[in-house]
């Protein structure tokens, strides 16, 4: 122990600052794609290689409406090996309250051999569908959903225990997780602890899939929480089904059986992106993060 004293004292702090600074992140780390959606000729051979079905795209008359689902997406960058318009970026604060913030799409006019001639309708923003519009029923429900995600920060903010659910995971996200206990991110800092019991939980983090076998046992955990309380789907299984979908086997999206404040993609979201969706469902970003 004396020696590891001498050693710790001369290494100092390597916890990170984030969310004060941007996330720390290696250029070699693979996050979301970036499409140069002007540039973009043929959604055909990106669409054709995804394995999640995360870009897809739909023909109607005279045009080609395509979108790309970062729930669905795993990062592999399969697309970006096989189109030019597209590359992979090492962003990953990706985290939405809203599962339709993940998607975003683009309508393009097509040439007679099916290649897009000219963008018609560019997205408006990261993660928006343009042209969507709310109805005075969907305002009124968002207006809630505010309020009570602000009435839940006012009174999670300064302490949050956490109860991490892995629904049918490969344990990767696990790995992840497992890192934000470091002393590198050092979840702690901001008054956020693991806990063993749901009944101790404020906030739910679900990892994988929803397993049939795991089913019961996700809403049994998510019941026994004391409210307010807040469900975090954690990676592209726990968002959207992922790799594995909906089969014999599982039910896919988190969202399907409980429901979800956050989603956070990735295959698997690294500890930043964690972080990031975390501090989103509990309102402590920096304001113009």
């Amino acid at each position: 122990m004396f020696n590891v004293l001498p050693q710790s004292l001369k290494t100092g702090v390597v916890t990170t600052s984030y969310p004060a600074t941007p996330p720390e992140v290696s250029p070699l780390a693979r996050g979301r794609p970036e499409i140069d959606w002007a540039a973009w000729k043929d959604a055909r051979p990106a669409t054709a290689i995804c394995p999640t079905g995360a870009i897809a795209f739909q023909d109607g008359i005279g045009g080609r409406r395509v979108q790309l689902d970062l729930a669905q997406c795993i990062f592999c960058g399969l697309c970006a090996e096989v189109d030019p318009a597209i590359r992979m970026t090492n962003v990953c604060e990706c985290a939405a309250s809203h599962r339709t913030d993940l998607v975003t799409a683009a309508d393009y006019s097509l040439n007679s051999d099916g290649t897009h001639d000219r963008l018609i309708s560019p997205p408006s923003g990261p993660g928006t569908t343009p042209g969507r519009q709310a109805s005075a029923a969907e305002d009124a429900v968002e207006a809630l959903g505010l309020e009570i995600r602000a009435q839940v920060a006012k009174m999670l903010g300064r302490s949050l225990h956490i109860r991490e659910v892995d629904a049918g995971s490969c344990n990767g996200c696990e790995i992840e997780i497992v890192g934000l206990n470091s002393p590198i991110y050092d979840l702690e800092r901001f008054g956020m602890h693991f806990v063993a019991s749901p009944r101790h939980a404020d906030m739910l983090l679900v990892t994988g899939p929803v397993t049939r076998n795991m089913e019961l046992a996700l809403r049994k955990t998510y019941d026994a929480m004391p409210a307010p309380r807040l469900v975090v789907a954690v990676g592209a299984c726990g968002c959207s089904g992922g790799i594995f979908g909906v089969n014999y086997a599982t039910r896919g999206a988190v969202d399907v059986v409980v429901p979800v404040d956050v989603y956070i993609p990735g295959c698997p979201p690294n500890p930043h992106a964690l972080l990031h969706g975390i501090l989103l469902a509990v309102g402590r970003l920096p304001k113009g993060r």
